[in-house]
């Protein structure tokens, strides 16, 4: 009831105004069964303003902190997050992985849509970075097919950093299903599941027009800031982003 609430009479109303959204390729969703969609991550608004498109509930696999935290925010955001129908994710321990994957195939055995951002957290500069490959491991070990959805715009509406929302034209494109069942008994296999993960990224790429970074985009935002040359130090020296992360 809440998740409908929302959509169509609370939250929903206001972003239609904002964003404008308008999107090519929605006959890709299916209308019934289990199936993963995977998006790239240019801003909090991206969950909102998919869900507002598609008719079907989507179920994203939510970081945990959003049900964690303290006083009247904490307690909104837990409430929120639980109504509309979100998973909570401890990301840090060292069951992290599995406990994801355990609670993605759950959600695809129950028949729905499930929503991945396979970069793992939002593009610091617009760019498309590397994919992690839970992902990949999901559909591999589910069977269903994965389908791939570029948001344009919604770094506008929602840049980061932000706490207004600004009016900005917001499109979506849906991709054709892809079906790995050319894998079918090969998850686990680490080599398969970057092959499926990157054949995924470029699919990502070629729908949002998007620059490649082979790199992590948490590994962007965690290293260490450049610092200015001075008389004393020469400019070339300065600190590098690392261009890999173990995901």
């Amino acid at each position: 009831m809440w998740y409908r609430l929302f959509k169509y009479a609370l939250l929903g109303p206001l972003l239609w105004a904002l964003g404008r959204p308008s999107v090519k390729g929605i006959e890709h969703i299916p209308n019934e069964g289990g199936a993963i969609i995977v998006s790239n991550h240019q801003a909090v608004l991206d969950s909102f303003f998919l869900s507002l498109v598609v008719k079907r509930q989507i179920t994203f696999l939510a970081k945990s902190e959003y049900f964690t935290g303290k006083g009247l925010k904490g307690a909104f955001q837990r409430w929120f997050f639980t109504v509309v129908g979100q998973v909570p994710i401890d990301r840090t321990g060292a069951d992290a992985a599995q406990d994801a994957l355990n609670a993605g195939l759950r959600v695809i055995d129950q028949g729905k849509l499930l929503g991945i951002y396979p970069e793992g957290t939002r593009s610091p500069d617009g760019r498309l970075y590397k994919g992690k490959t839970g992902m990949a491991r999901l559909a591999l070990e589910s069977g269903v097919k994965v389908i791939p959805v570029a948001m344009i715009g919604t770094d506008k509406v929602n840049p980061i950093g932000s706490r207004v929302w600004r009016p900005a034209k917001v499109t979506i494109k849906v991709g054709e299903p892809i079906d790995f069942s050319r894998f079918d008994g090969m998850g686990g296999n680490r080599f398969v599941e970057r092959a499926v993960t990157d054949e995924v990224m470029y699919k990502l790429m070629k729908l949002s027009g998007q620059e490649y970074v082979d790199i992590y985009a948490a590994s962007l935002k965690n290293a260490p800031k450049e610092q200015p040359a001075s008389d004393d130090r020469d400019a070339t020296d300065a600190t590098r982003i690392p261009d890999s992360q173990v995901g």
